[in-house]
């Protein structure tokens, strides 16, 4: 008989409350209401950013837009088989330099580094994330809605 393994999030409402900041801030929202088709930023892979942020372990004021990013960044990477749409954060943030693009990798590995190499979130903790403020606008952003 095999035991199903009880599996708890450790997302406490701080990381909410960073996540709720940092869409405030002006350049993500534009970058939101740029991906009109979600392919970067629906409600799962939203939900990524707070698990990342829960896992990362910084104090909730030292998250920075970059941090947004840089989650984002890996949640696609972690759920998306297309380059495309990583490739469009780059796009957003930078336009066509690239040198920015070392330092955000580096960072991008230490926010990895930092969340003890536990980057898979499962389809449930997503949910579970978002069952914390069902009515988040966030969570409307469902990709399967869009025609």
């Amino acid at each position: 008989m095999q035991v199903k393994r009880q599996w708890e999030s450790a997302v406490e409402p701080e990381h909410h409350e960073v996540f709720n900041r940092l869409l405030e801030d002006t350049v993500v929202q534009r970058f939101l209401a740029w991906d009109k088709k979600l392919r970067v930023s629906d409600k799962y892979l939203l939900s990524m950013v707070i698990a990342y942020f829960s896992r990362a372990g910084l104090f909730s004021w030292q998250y920075q837009r970059i941090h947004f990013f840089l989650a984002l960044y890996l949640a696609n990477d972690m759920e998306e088989d297309n380059q495309a749409p990583k490739q469009a954060i780059f796009s957003f943030l930078y336009g066509k330099s690239r040198v920015q693009l070392p330092m955000f990798h580096k960072l991008r590995f230490q926010l990895i580094r930092s969340m003890r190499w536990k980057t898979w979130v499962s389809r449930d903790e997503c949910e579970e994330i978002q069952t914390y403020d069902p009515e988040h606008w966030a969570w409307g952003r469902d990709r399967t809605l869009i025609p």
